[in-house]
């Protein structure tokens, strides 16, 4: 496998606590496009603790009171925005270029019926949406921590939330908390628990949000006993903006009116509400310049909420003086129709490609071929902007919910060396960080964490761990210490990391399929800027052998040069580059002709 040694860059990334200061912050970072960054994705529990005396947020009691115990892998490990800060040397020593944070809004420390409890540690269970949760901190020092970013050119993308607030909001019907969801056709608006029930709401026609007044239509929905006023802002406590018609099951109208796993279901087609997430979100924009939204369960919200939503956050933030703000959904599907409707529809800039994930990751391993990758890309024309809308989806491998691609390659090779888990892995890693769209580093991928699953398998800390667990999860390219940037995926994505970055194409230009087969194999592709000359080929090997083969470029593409791998120096003919590939591994060619 090449390797390109970069001592400065290196040197740097070893060094976990450097002034801010010492790297001073390009002048035109905010002019980069979302399709330039490298983001590097983290849950801020799970990454480094910077400050003990937070661990439990400051709530006394035990973990049922404070969530705090990191021992169990559903409860607050103590990791913290000071932390982090302290770690943007490791990060950028990566190559990461953006830092996408899960959520650090206030939330219940835990919820769910007993002998079934869960800390809100992943950040999505939020009761005050002004606030920083004191377990990660406070809004000062996530003030530090954008500033910190910034100072070194990197930008900062919040994880926020729309659909739904921690789970506060209960029905009399239900004692368990265990309520079924009840449609409009059984439960209108307009009757009290049901058809034959008492009008209620008279005149409202799912409109006049004037004359919506009583929650009562479906269940009977209260706040219990010390709960009343939890919520910020205050009228987030008032159950008329919710829908309060019980757990989604995920189909039909219960996607976007359900309570997502018992959690207060924002009543998101109500103006109030609308407005109130406009005002909340933008002045996270104004108090902290952040430089994009990922957004959660953005397909279980109707479209009219983001349409007016989306265009008011990007308002906001050139109002702010960021130009670029990236905007992208998560609508967990593979179906990339699906994915573009958000785009078209919703109009989102950007969704997380959940298709790419699924694609790459079965190319990666060898069990579909290269023409897998060919077709997906094909489906570009279906998002808004077409190809070139395309270019800004941020693509990743694996997440906090579904599992970790180091996993999804151990298990389609239960039998495969330590080294061909190792190649595999990296060359899912090229795959991603060289085809359009702007690739995501799940946090840990990195030092070869590879988790037995998604969900509680899939957050391992990334300080050292006490969750027995999580200590005896296999580590792809060895165990090794805490954030050790001499870890072979480290030392290989940093790699990629800097290729991609030297090379305008590799993140902007136009993708050309050149070479894909039905079985692994090659897989090639060209990088265009329209109006420059040459092109970058890509050329990987999905196959366990090396290859060599002929590939179609440009007729003009006559001197080549290599950028990683062993490229010829000139073409075989004019349109024609003869190339060798070793097996799971990828080579990149650049020319010095017109396109």
């Amino acid at each position: 496998m090449g390797m390109i040694v970069c001592g400065a860059a290196m040197a740097q990334a070893a060094s976990a606590t450097t002034s801010p200061a010492v790297q001073a912050a390009p002048a035109d970072f905010r002019a980069r496009l979302p399709q330039d960054e490298v983001i590097y994705f983290l849950l801020p529990d799970r990454f480094e603790n910077g400050n003990r005396g937070n661990d439990t947020g400051g709530i006394p009691g035990g973990k049922l009171q404070n969530g705090f115990d990191p021992t169990d892998e559903g409860f607050y490990h103590g990791g913290d925005l000071t932390g982090l800060t302290r770690r943007l040397d490791y990060i950028q020593g990566l190559g990461a270029t953006a830092v996408w944070v899960a959520p650090v809004f206030k939330n219940k420390p835990v919820q769910g019926e007993p002998g079934r409890e869960f800390s809100g540690a992943h950040g999505y269970w939020i009761t005050d949406f002004t606030s920083v949760d004191p377990h990660f901190g406070t809004n000062e020092e996530f003030a530090a921590l954008v500033q910190a970013a910034h100072a070194r050119g990197m930008k900062v993308y919040m994880d926020i939330i729309a659909n739904h607030t921690a789970d506060v909001i209960r029905y009399r019907e239900c004692p368990k908390n265990d309520c079924a969801y009840r449609s409009r056709a059984d439960y209108p608006y307009s009757r009290q628990g049901g058809v034959e029930g008492a009008a209620i709401n008279d005149g409202f026609d799912g409109s006049n949000f004037d004359r919506l007044t009583s929650p009562n239509y479906a269940y009977t929905p209260y706040l219990p006993a010390g709960e009343e006023t939890v919520k910020v802002p205050t009228w987030l406590n008032d159950p008329i903006y919710y829908h309060n018609r019980g757990d989604t099951t995920f189909t039909g109208e219960s996607s976007t009116e359900g309570d997502f796993a018992g959690l207060d279901d924002l009543f998101t087609e109500n103006p109030r509400v609308v407005q109130g997430m406009i005002e909340i979100y933008g002045d996270w924009i104004d108090r902290y310049g952040v430089d994009g939204f990922r957004i959660d369960t953005a397909r279980h919200v109707n479209p009219e909420f983001w349409q007016a939503f989306v265009p008011a956050m990007l308002e906001r933030a050139k109002a702010k003086g960021i130009p670029n703000f990236h905007i992208f959904g998560e609508v967990y599907d593979h179906d990339p129709a699906m994915l573009a409707r958000f785009t078209q529809v919703d109009r989102y800039p950007a969704v997380l490609d959940f298709a790419f994930q699924s694609t790459a990751t079965d190319v990666a391993n060898g069990v579909k071929g290269t023409d897998a990758l060919a077709r997906l890309f094909m489906a570009d024309a279906l998002y808004a902007g077409g190809e070139q809308g395309a270019m800004q989806l941020p693509t990743f491998l694996g997440n906090h919910d579904m599992g970790r691609i180091g996993g999804f390659i151990a298990k389609a090779h239960p039998e495969a060396s330590d080294e061909e888990l190792l190649a595999r892995d990296a060359l899912a890693h090229a795959l991603m960080m060289f085809s359009r769209g702007a690739p995501v580093l799940y946090y840990g991928d990195e030092q070869g964490f590879a988790g037995e699953g998604g969900y509680g398998a899939a957050r391992a800390d990334m300080f050292t761990s006490q969750v027995a667990d999580y200590a005896r999860h296999k580590r792809i390219g060895g165990d090794h210490a805490p954030f050790d940037t001499s870890a072979p995926l480290y030392q290989r994505i940093a790699e990629m990391a800097r290729i991609r970055a030297a090379d305008p194409a590799l993140r902007r230009g136009r993708q050309i399929v050149r070479f894909a087969g039905d079985k692994p194999g090659l897989f090639a592709v060209s990088r265009v800027i329209d109006g420059e000359p040459g092109e970058t080929l890509i050329l990987y090997n999905t196959s366990t052998e090396a290859l060599t083969a002929n590939v179609e470029v440009a007729a003009a593409s006559q001197k080549w040069n290599s950028l990683r791998g062993t490229c010829p120096t000139t073409a075989s003919a004019p349109g024609t580059i003869r190339v060798s590939v070793p097996p799971l591994d990828y080579m990149i060619c650049v020319s010095e002709g017109q396109e």
